[in-house]
């Protein structure tokens, strides 16, 4: 941005702060979850949580995807990447997420796995194409804003007949889990959320429509909220005038990017290959009904699960391993930075006053550590 941008943004920043703090009720408490790295990002990196009135608590949600697979999970993905001669292409932001066995990807890589960094699937398509004698496994981590990209790599793959090219699909669905959160006998419940900061990359694909039904069954509201500070900073203000209101309902605070009916391309790609799976377990939260995508039969010739026989299903007793009790809540010890991949529910702090910040598995508090220290 300009610096005129900055002096823009810092002027709409403070007004917004001042009219926050005017419209909370000291006896109230709005406890706020949301689920955007971006946002994760601009108030971590901006100090939003220190602007704010004490009575508003900003909570992240579950996590960014590659941190919300479980530790048994990332543990079969280096057996993959390890026992099946694959070359194995994951994001930046998957390499350190730790395993409940091996260390991690990162580690994995230095003793010898082939594990090669590449955030595209379309690159590892091409790779794949310009080295038929390797094997190559794209992990695709994501929520909806990147399953898109992945919908198209494997129609690409299925027009080029690359027989050397697979896809492991660990891709989530955002309002699946707001809606779990939400649910009375889940989480979301015991926290005693009063509403959701809607993500903002992932809303420019889905649209709003698909959040009003959380707000209607669970009388939780919900604001869709741009990337910038002082997006989160005009939601944040939506959402307390709504709890203020004892209204529920969705809200668009990203209308310049977000439409009511989304990115019906998209949709369409992703509807094309993907399907939706009954069930998938989630760190920190245990087994999420129809909270991710699998491939859709007709793409089965690309999909490492089949290939491979990986499964992403767990037992029982593995997902309520997984499973954070509220009990947890608030103590160092079982809680994690934002950009630490182990549980969700993250009150936001500095990284550099927050316990075990050094096994991040994001690339965002990499980014920042600096600035923070």
């Amino acid at each position: 941005m300009k610096p005129t941008d900055d002096l823009l943004h810092s002027v709409l920043a403070r007004g917004l702060c001042a009219r926050i703090h005017d419209a909370v009720e000291l006896r109230r408490q709005y406890r706020l979850m949301s689920f955007c790295r971006c946002h994760a990002l601009a108030i971590a990196r901006h100090g939003l949580a220190a602007l704010l009135p004490p009575q508003v608590e900003l909570i992240h949600g579950p996590g960014c995807p590659e941190c919300v697979l479980p530790a048994t999970q990332v543990d079969r993905v280096i057996e993959l990447a390890r026992g099946h001669g694959v070359t194995l292409c994951v994001s930046d932001a998957m390499l350190r997420v730790p395993g409940a066995v091996h260390a991690n990807l990162l580690e994995a890589r230095a003793a010898g796995a082939d594990i090669v960094v590449l955030d595209a699937p379309g690159d590892a398509l091409a790779l794949a194409s310009a080295q038929p004698q390797r094997e190559i496994v794209y992990l695709a981590a994501g929520f909806e804003a990147t399953a898109t990209a992945t919908a198209d790599a494997l129609i690409q793959a299925r027009a080029l007949a690359c027989p050397n090219f697979s896809v492991l699909c660990g891709h989530l669905l955002t309002p699946a889990v707001m809606r779990y959160l939400a649910a009375d006998d889940a989480i979301g419940e015991r926290a005693q959320l009063n509403g959701f900061l809607a993500p903002s990359h992932v809303s420019r694909v889905i649209g709003v429509a698909p959040y009003r039904s959380i707000s209607l069954d669970f009388v939780k509201p919900v604001v869709i909220a741009g990337p910038q500070p002082v997006d989160v900073l005009q939601a944040v203000l939506m959402l307390v005038t709504q709890i203020n209101g004892c209204r529920a309902d969705t809200e668009n605070q990203y209308a310049r990017a977000v439409t009511q009916a989304g990115d019906t391309h998209a949709q369409s790609l992703v509807e094309e290959v993907f399907e939706i799976r009954e069930s998938f377990v989630w760190r920190g939260l245990g087994r999420v009904p129809r909270s991710a995508l699998a491939l859709r039969p007709a793409f089965a010739q690309w999909d490492a699960e089949r290939r491979y026989g990986f499964a992403w299903t767990e037992s029982a007793s593995a997902a309520a391993a997984n499973t954070l009790t509220f009990a947890a809540y608030g103590q160092s010890g079982a809680i994690c930075a934002p950009f630490t991949p182990f549980t969700p529910f993250t009150p936001f702090m500095p990284f550099a006053l927050r316990p075990g910040s050094n096994a991040s598995g994001c690339d965002g508090q990499a980014s920042f550590r600096a600035r923070t220290s």
